[in-house]
């Protein structure tokens, strides 16, 4: 059986190399996987795909032949990636040669069947000026993300699943002066920085006889020591959550990642919730006073209804109010007034809320440039 990795090749390589066997086993999905509009394929079993094309999900016809087609492709990419699927490893996470990342869940876990979703990455090009251009964040809101990177701030992006969170991160890294040394820390690599002096770091998972795993809160015991200038994690999940917040709070200044939230609140509860996975006790007070001093902006991303992303607030997180509860202290927010009834599209705009940042006394020492306009309501703006 040939995998599934080779269709993915063949963005790569000349296509008369590939033989026809190749073709029958995955003729199916090869027109999406050519297609530089779809962003993802979800196969839900063999003969129920989906792709998603500019934020929106369709249903294609494509089918594989049969079940055995299926497993095989996904057995030979867990195979071609070094990695262990079977009935006692159901899941894997894998990246393919493209950049590709893929995830498999076999069944009984997936009840459809073989489930799978290929998450495709292109040549990276987006930049925080055609976020503007999209209308994902307007240009104050932009220079201020500018400015807490420069300011060496501890940034999260948060967001929902297929938000953005990913690409608006790689756009917030570009902002990393190119004499800083980056240690990048990912499940599989998704993150593209563009700065020379980057080192990526990537976990790997235990052999058929569990051995051998090494995940992100390893990887960043390494980074510490590798003398970096800024940490970048593709994504906070679990425990490691806890070794963040006290490398952030340890002097690495300017550390970014990503988490899934819907609000930013919310994102500070979940970076508690995650950090009381870790092995280590520490009472709720304590661990709350130090998410809140560790992490210093949200950016918050969300898709909408219409396929579109967008950021959605832009906040500073405060000291913990006497009563121990966190402080959103917000500065930029998307102003949503729903749906145009003609187009379906999203109508509204990014505004300032009226709250001048805490640290603007420090950006003008550093000499940057900041306009007290910038951070101005709009006047029909009532909170």
């Amino acid at each position: 059986m040939l995998p599934l990795f080779v269709l993915v090749l063949r963005i790569m390589i000349p296509n008369k190399i590939f033989e026809q066997s190749i073709r029958r086993y995955f003729e199916c999905i090869s027109p999406y996987m050519d297609d530089d509009s779809v962003s993802e394929i979800m196969i839900n079993g063999p003969d129920d795909i989906w792709i998603e094309v500019s934020g929106k999900l369709k249903k294609t016809d494509a089918k594989f032949a049969n079940a055995d087609d299926l497993m095989g492709g996904v057995k030979n990419i867990a195979q071609f990636v070094g990695k262990t699927l079977n009935e006692l490893n159901p899941r894997m996470d894998a990246r393919l040669p493209d950049g590709s990342r893929v995830h498999v869940v076999l069944p009984p876990c997936a009840r459809n069947g073989v489930s799978v979703a290929i998450r495709r990455f292109g040549e990276f090009d987006l930049t925080l000026e055609k976020l503007m251009d999209y209308g994902s964040i307007n240009q104050t809101a932009a220079e201020f993300i500018k400015i807490c990177v420069q300011m060496e701030r501890n940034i999260i992006v948060a967001g929902g699943t297929g938000s953005g969170k990913t690409s608006l991160l790689n756009c917030v890294s570009l902002q990393i002066s190119e004499d800083d040394r980056i240690v990048v820390i990912e499940d599989s690599s998704e993150l593209q920085l563009q700065q020379p002096h980057t080192l990526m770091l990537e976990t790997r998972g235990p052999d058929a006889k569990g051995r051998g795993e090494v995940g992100i809160r390893d990887l960043f015991h390494s980074a510490m020591r590798l003398r970096p200038d800024r940490i970048v994690i593709g994504e906070i999940r679990g425990g490691e959550a806890l070794t963040l917040l006290q490398a952030m709070t340890s002097g690495h200044g300017g550390t970014m990642s990503t988490c899934h939230a819907t609000y930013p609140d919310d994102t500070l509860r979940r970076l508690e919730t995650m950090s009381m996975m870790s092995d280590i006790e520490m009472p709720l007070r304590a661990l709350r006073s130090q998410v809140a001093s560790a992490i210093q902006v949200v950016i918050q991303t969300s898709r909408f209804n219409d396929g579109s992303r967008k950021i959605t607030h832009i906040c500073e997180v405060l000291d913990l109010s006497e009563n121990g509860e966190y402080q959103i202290y917000p500065l930029f927010q998307f102003r949503n007034r729903g749906n145009n009834k003609e187009t379906g599209k999203i109508m509204g705009e990014h505004i300032a809320v009226g709250n001048l940042p805490t640290f603007l006394p420090a950006i003008r020492e550093r000499g940057l440039h900041i306009d007290e306009k910038w951070f101005e309501p709009p006047p029909d703006y009532n909170g």
